[in-house]
């Protein structure tokens, strides 16, 4: 037993991941806290490790390049919303489930809202993160469309699942962005109605 730990701990009773994973998660919080300080356009690779007190070799041992480490961050305080369904569940099951997963993340959105504003703006004016974006937005669709299959009884979806994955995103999203906004707008009901909607039937 205690060879086993050791190999699979790295002699210290602690996970060989647990230090990468604490350093990666340090360049991403020190990352949102310059790109609040300086915008995305001034935060650099060089900024970001010398404010966390690593070297930039640290940063590519985690991250391909400074747009992969913006999609990371994205991912990291914009997390994917995760309804609970159980598979054979019926349309308007997912559809319920997937409203109330909206509301439930609204309070964690509201603390990255700003800067999911701004890095939308940043990665409209840059076309390579723009076209890495599209990349993985692709692959995030073609995810969602399986587990939307996955989930709901054959036969109830009322589109293809690549299509409709779409448009229960871009929906999600939406609501969620004009809830910060106008909050007194867009109530826990109206997003359940909307999704209500777009089953089509209770």
């Amino acid at each position: 037993m205690a060879t086993e730990t050791t190999a699979n701990h790295g002699g210290r009773g602690k996970p060989k991941g647990d230090k990468r994973d604490r350093t990666r998660a340090k360049l991403l919080e020190t990352a949102r806290t310059l790109i609040r300080e300086k915008g995305y356009e001034h935060t650099t690779l060089e900024d970001i490790a010398e404010r966390a007190g690593m070297t930039t070799g640290a940063i590519y041992g985690n991250f391909k390049n400074r747009n992969d480490l913006f999609i990371a961050l994205a991912q990291a305080y914009w997390s994917p919303i995760k309804p609970k369904v159980k598979p054979g569940s019926s349309f308007a099951q997912v559809m319920r489930a997937i409203a109330e997963a909206t509301i439930e993340v609204i309070p964690d959105r509201e603390a990255a809202g700003f800067g999911r504003m701004s890095g939308i703006a940043y990665t409209l004016a840059t076309k390579e993160l723009h076209a890495r974006v599209k990349e993985v937005t692709a692959q995030h669709y073609a995810f969602g469309a399986e587990w939307l299959r996955s989930v709901t009884k054959k036969g109830e979806l009322p589109m293809p699942a690549e299509k409709l994955i779409a448009i229960v995103h871009s929906l999600s999203e939406g609501l969620v962005l004009q809830r910060l906004l106008t909050p007194e707008l867009i109530t826990d009901d109206v997003i359940r109605t909307a999704f209500k909607a777009i089953a089509g039937r209770g």
